[in-house]
């Protein structure tokens, strides 16, 4: 007897072909695809998935939910939207390893507005002492990408300066070892300090320690280098590709709405490392919002030390006048906050900066710095910054990923935190047919699969993993807004982790088969 069949549905295996009939069998952990008649074969339960689509799990490869589903475990957000593994540590930003609890905690607070908090005390230091926190105790499967701040505290510190040869070699000892335990590559962030004061030599030579072990590199690209050039950033990106040999991942890769040129121009520089034989990919979210924490739009000089001088500097008359001068318009304009925790604060949750600043009768930028204080910087901001009108191009291209860049907390998230997977099924496939159901599939579980290098997940094949989504391609929608965006999808009636049941018939079980995927080792 096996423990659960799934008879009548059509199974999309997740390769880009297209669907079949057929009945998967899941006994334990592992699926088996059986194509004759199956009613010979008892289970423990059976699910008739007349009229909807079998197919994997969805894997998001750019998540935040590296702390707050520590809290949160059961992870309804995502795993309503059939996300059963997720990419952790993204944006440079990861939380092992550290030297000591203070380093950690440091660094939990001063990128409180992008991961949250976990539930405290946070009394890890190593990656492998991380990982298995998240062994039997969340809903999906969590992977992890070594970022490169952590790496960089470690060997040089939290300021603006120049690795010397000894802290170089330090550093590349930390990425060895983290990827000995279990990360699958190198993440950076670099709008985001201290990870951003690493220059493209010192990205490069990590990158090719990362490179020997199996790893990729994925990169939140440098937006100051916009000044050289439309393509910079991503120049950059290939630059360190080129000089390290390592595979290279652009995510949340898009035209900003501020842009100018063509998207093409982004498509073309994917296209053009390809063909010189480049391994370069994309990920993208589906919504034209973006979403961070607010201190991103502060000058980096203002945090050149941590957490603690940028208290300061939001304190100091000259460096608020300065920061003043220096925070770039679309920074403070048409963006709206989140994530307030102080109750006098509460109501400025989902507005724009400007009209706060209107309410507490206080410049916008004085505004925000008030509030960054009151806050003790965690607060997140959602704002336009994606030209809706190419969006479909990213999503459709055969090079690119989905990928949620979900904040989970606040009142006013960005509406992918709830929507950014099912809006592909509904909006992008169905209403709109930018691309096909299998295509759009491919891009959400074996694309991503093959992108991180899990050897039995991302496809519907025998011997693979039950990680398994049930919905039906004629209902699948996602009510997720800007102006209100804490809604669940319809339509996605069973969601399976590891071979348990997560969400049936639409409700979450309370099950926590999740664990922890780690490189060089088959779970």
């Amino acid at each position: 007897m096996v423990d659960l069949k799934i008879e009548n549905g059509q199974v999309i295996d997740g390769s880009g072909s297209p669907g079949f009939f057929a009945t998967v069998l899941v006994e334990g952990e592992v699926v088996s695809i059986w194509r004759g008649d199956a009613g010979h074969i008892e289970a423990a339960q059976t699910i008739d998935a007349a009229g909807h689509v079998v197919c994997p799990g969805f894997i998001d490869l750019h998540s935040h939910a590296g702390l707050t589903i520590l809290g949160e475990p059961h992870h309804d957000p995502k795993v309503r939207q059939g996300v059963t593994t997720e990419l952790v540590g993204i944006d440079g930003i990861s939380h092992a390893p550290f030297k000591t609890q203070e380093e950690l905690h440091r660094y939990i607070w001063l990128d409180s507005g992008l991961n949250g908090y976990p539930p405290m005390p946070a009394d890890w230091l190593t990656v492998v002492e991380l990982l298995s926190r998240y062994d039997n105790s969340v809903a999906i499967n969590i992977a992890y990408i070594l970022g490169n701040a952590p790496v960089r505290i470690w060997g040089v510190g939290w300021n603006d300066r120049p690795a010397a040869s000894a802290e170089m070699e330090d550093m590349k000892a930390v990425v060895r070892e983290a990827m000995e335990e279990g990360a699958w590559g190198l993440s950076t962030g670099l709008d985001y300090p201290p990870g951003s004061y690493a220059d493209t030599a010192e990205l490069a030579e990590l990158s090719a320690v990362t490179a020997s072990l199996g790893g990729f590199y994925h990169t939140h690209t440098r937006a100051s280098l916009r000044s050289q050039g439309l393509l910079a950033p991503w120049e950059e990106a290939l630059e360190i590709g080129r000089r390290s040999g390592c595979p290279i991942h652009l995510t949340h890769y898009r035209q900003s709405a501020q842009g100018s040129g063509s998207h093409l121009d982004y498509l073309g520089l994917v296209e053009k490392g390809r063909d010189e034989g480049m391994d370069v990919t994309f990920d993208c979210y589906t919504y034209p919002y973006s979403g961070t924490t607010v201190t991103i739009g502060l000058p980096h000089w203002a945090k050149d030390g941590g957490p603690e001088r940028l208290m300061a500097a939001l304190q100091d008359a000259d460096d608020r006048a300065r920061m003043k001068r220096e925070v770039l318009p679309e920074r403070l304009e048409g963006n709206w906050l989140t994530n307030f925790t102080q109750p006098q604060n509460k109501q400025y949750e989902g507005r724009l900066i400007t009209d706060i600043g209107e309410m507490r009768g206080q410049d916008p930028a004085d505004a925000l710095f008030d509030l960054l204080l009151e806050e003790n910087l965690g607060i997140s901001t959602v704002g336009l910054g994606t030209n809706p009108q190419t969006l479909p191009a990213f999503v459709s291209h055969p090079y690119g990923m989905i990928a949620s860049d979900a904040i989970l907390f606040g009142e006013y998230p960005n509406p992918r935190t709830y929507g950014c997977f099912p809006i592909v099924l509904a909006e992008f496939v169905r209403a709109e047919k930018h691309l096909r159901l299998p295509e759009a599939i491919r891009k959400m579980t074996s694309f991503p699969a093959q992108r991180l290098g899990l050897p039995d997940r991302g496809l519907l094949r025998d011997g693979f993993k039950a990680d398994i989504v049930i919905f039906n391609p004629d209902t699948v929608k996602t009510y997720a807004t800007r102006e209100d965006p804490k809604h669940y999808p319809v339509g996605i009636e069973y969601v399976i982790v590891n071979g348990r049941m997560v969400i049936n018939r639409g409700e979450n079980t309370g099950a926590l088969p999740g664990r922890s995927l780690r490189r060089g080792r088959k779970d």
